[in-house]
């Protein structure tokens, strides 16, 4: 994603003191869209031809967790909550760079500890009520006290892992949240974190009707302000969504229904788009990509990059806790063999935990080679000369960063048994994976992350830091050093400061590595080609607010 080395994301809190406040609504990235070249992304036409009600059905590879966004953090919740729900700013269409979203401007302190932001007026829920400076600070102290009697007794991953926990908790980054006047809202913060805008555009924290949330049943009646409303779930089948005929952004959306449909199988998805059955699909198995390229009714979509696929180790248990064994499994593993054979060109091998598209990426680090001896090696010298045997769990559904997480498991199977490792491949329904494996239920797993504001801490602190353990930390790495690096980043108003700290900890982990990056995929998509305006996002998930039938 070479695009979004320079956005308003990743900038310093200085810079975007300077470069964001007083943006205005006119800034929103709702202008019209050239029209598409063949096998490009569809672009919105000026004209449509089908003047009659419009339906999009989406074919993915697994159902919503929750229609409640700040419980979940898997794309297939916020394919479908992106839609229903706003976030007080956004970003472009293709890259990360921050504009105005439910708060038409912003300012923000010399000192970096406040936010002021003045929100859109005349916007409504889908109930009726109002969104207000109160719904704002409705939402927020639900999110960050734990005595908040709408606070979930299992807490918010995301949030704990964007803003150092809760209220009371020694990193937590927001002191309070106050209403200056009905549509103006103000932040103030316990320290600096420089990517606190950028974080507040992401998908988990988008604003829900205060009204519903009381209701009890947000998670499965969701009510947001988004360009489309909520209608029905059957659950591991279709979440079908209608035109919210008094959105705010006038003129959007442009289709009248929305369906999402679950198809498991990454093959029958592309025969159902074939057939007709579907309009656009994810999950794209990189070796159909030519075939979609040849089929004159079909056009291939490239998702923009930013993204790794991984082996997690749960540093925890025995024999994981062992660093040694850690990277002797880095150098048994055959990483330009399974890009090759998973990817068909739309992947690179991984070295780092986060993507080389972003700032601060470190590419002075060398990879582990393949190497069986140094393997053989490394385990004899942390006690298991002969290996030894563990269970290996292989995610249910495909992902953007791992498209066939059963079959990749048994590649790395074979791998591991050439040094002695026997592993027990496992599985089970995707909403149970990453509930398991977010408990460290695991000895060994396959897993990945999407960037969600193209900032490096959204993959260094939250996969790694001490803090986001019971979170998105899935190898429960605990580490002071990289703790320490991480949070002095976070607070840095410099850009090239921050750069430093955080290929200092890539270096760290690096060598213990809690984990093994595998691969950085360039995720292929389909659409039928009367489809056009679709997008595709770099986080993996986008409103199709803009999306036309022709």
């Amino acid at each position: 994603m070479k695009k979004n080395v320079l956005t308003a994301a990743m900038a310093s809190l200085l810079a975007l003191s300077m470069a964001l406040a007083g943006c205005s609504g006119s800034q929103t990235a709702q202008q019209p869209a050239d029209q598409s070249k063949q096998n490009q992304p569809g672009q919105t036409a000026t004209e449509p031809a089908n003047s009659g009600p419009k339906q999009l059905i989406i074919g993915r590879g697994a159902d919503t967790k929750s229609l409640d966004p700040i419980r979940e953090t898997d794309g297939e919740t916020f394919k479908v909550t992106e839609n229903i729900y706003e976030t007080l700013v956004n970003y472009e269409d293709t890259s990360t760079k921050v504009i105005p979203g439910l708060a038409e401007s912003w300012e923000i302190s010399p000192d970096g500890l406040t936010y002021t932001f003045k929100l859109r007026q005349g916007v409504k829920f889908h109930d009726g009520t109002d969104f207000n400076a109160e719904a704002v600070k409705f939402n927020f102290d639900r999110w960050m006290d734990k005595n908040n009697k709408y606070h979930d007794s299992e807490g918010y991953p995301y949030y704990n892992d964007m803003f150092g926990g809760y209220k009371g908790d020694k990193d937590h980054v927001i002191k309070e949240v106050k209403v200056v006047d009905p549509y103006t809202v103000q932040f103030v913060l316990n320290r600096t974190l420089a990517p606190f805008l950028a974080n507040l555009g992401m998908s988990p924290f988008a604003i829900a009707s205060p009204k519903a949330i009381e209701g009890g049943k947000l998670g499965e009646q969701p009510v947001g302000t988004g360009p489309f409303k909520f209608v029905e779930w059957k659950r591991n089948d279709t979440i079908t969504l209608e035109k919210n005929p008094d959105y705010w952004n006038k003129g959007l959306p442009k289709l009248d229904k929305v369906v999402f449909k679950v198809i498991p199988e990454n093959t029958a998805r592309l025969t159902a788009l074939t057939s007709g059955e579907i309009d656009l699909m994810d999950g794209l198995n990189p070796d159909d990509a030519e075939s979609v390229k040849e089929n004159q009714d079909l056009q291939l979509i490239l998702r923009p990059s930013m993204n790794v696929g991984y082996l997690a180790f749960n540093t925890e248990k025995k024999p994981f806790d062992n660093p040694k064994v850690r990277q002797a499994i880095g150098h048994a593993i055959n990483k330009p063999e399974l890009v090759k054979a998973f990817y068909s060109g739309l992947g690179e091998p991984a070295t780092n935990p986060m993507p080389p598209s972003l700032w601060g990426y470190n590419d002075q680090i060398k990879d582990r080679d393949y190497n069986l001896d140094k393997a053989k090696q490394l385990l004899a010298e942390a006690g298991y000369p002969n290996g030894f045997k563990v269970q290996f769990w292989a995610m249910p559904v495909p992902r953007p960063y791992i498209p066939d997480g059963k079959k990749m498991a048994e590649a790395i199977q074979q791998d591991l048994k050439k040094i002695g490792i026997e592993t027990e491949i496992v599985t089970m329904e995707w909403a149970t994976y990453l509930e398991k494996t977010r408990k460290g239920e695991y000895d060994m797993c396959l897993l990945g992350w999407t960037g969600d504001n193209g900032d490096p801490d959204n993959f260094l602190y939250t996969l790694l830091d001490k803090n986001t353990i019971n979170g998105n930390n899935i190898p429960r790495y605990a580490n002071e050093e990289v703790h320490q690096l991480l949070l002095k980043a976070q607070s840095s108003p410099d850009q090239a400061e921050r750069e430093k700290l955080y290929k200092q900890a890539q270096e760290i982990i690096f060598n213990d590595a809690p984990l093994i990056p595998i691969a950085h995929s360039t995720p292929p998509l389909a659409a039928k080609k009367s489809v056009t305006g679709y997008q595709p996002h770099p986080k993996g998930s986008e409103s199709v607010e803009k999306v036309d039938i022709q």
